[in-house]
């Protein structure tokens, strides 16, 4: 399994998400470095310290010594460096809606390493393209079920991916014009690191092909694992 550097921006991320942010991590790898970064001697930092424990996160300090800087991001940097440098792990996970670790994601992509980033919606699109794969928070925390409203929002928001969604159909089918709703999920990261069919409210990229028209999804069971497929129709 792939060894993963998960580290946190503590002045641009939320401690309520931390166990959240965790867990999207270790989708793509085991979480070995898990490290949150900050002024801990300011009250704004209170809110991490009952997580870290919990979830075996280290504080690393850096102090701000001039108001209206942020010096996190230069701690951050420059550990991530040392660590690519070292060679200790096999990716990275970024966790901040900050444009300033732009140039960190690409310099750890330049060395043929995985990087992800995790922020907000509101994420510059420099930061988020530089990364091989960009997770919202919006789509980490659990909405509540609304059925009817839930779907109008499903076919209206899948409706504006629709261009995408046919050129990764087009990148990924087979010459029977099929392809595998696996290589579709690669294809789209490819195309929008931030693409993620939690945003429009499915759990599953194969649940998304169920509801889209133009597509339709055939299962295909080989060895008694199912690997389906999707056809234009």
């Amino acid at each position: 399994m792939d060894k993963i550097a998960l580290l946190v921006d503590g002045d641009n991320a939320q401690p309520k998400l931390l166990n959240l942010v965790l867990e999207e991590a270790s989708k793509y790898g085991k979480v070995t470095i898990r490290r949150v970064y900050g002024d801990w001697t300011t009250p704004h930092m209170n809110s991490w310290k009952a997580q870290l424990n919990e979830m075996a996160f280290n504080p690393i300090q850096k102090f701000s010594y001039t108001t209206g800087k942020n010096s996190t991001d230069s701690a951050l940097i420059i550990d991530a460096m040392d660590i690519l440098h070292d060679g200790l792990v096999d990716g990275f996970c970024i966790v901040s809606s900050d444009s300033d670790y732009t140039g960190l994601a690409k310099r750890i992509r330049e060395d043929g390493i995985f990087v992800m980033g995790i922020g907000e919606e509101k994420t510059p699109n420099a930061f988020v393209k530089s990364c091989e794969i960009f997770t919202h928070v919006e789509n980490l925390e659990p909405k509540p079920e609304i059925p009817e409203k839930r779907e109008i929002l499903k076919k209206e928001k899948v409706k504006l991916d629709k261009r995408l969604i046919n050129k990764a159909f087009d990148m990924s089918a087979n010459e029977s014009n099929e392809a595998y709703v696996s290589t579709m999920g690669l294809n789209l990261r490819k195309l929008d690191p931030s693409f993620d069919c939690r945003t429009y409210g499915f759990k599953t990229l194969t649940q998304l092909f169920t509801k889209l028209s133009d597509f339709a999804v055939v299962d295909n069971v080989v060895n008694g694992l199912n690997n389906p497929l999707i056809k234009r129709k």
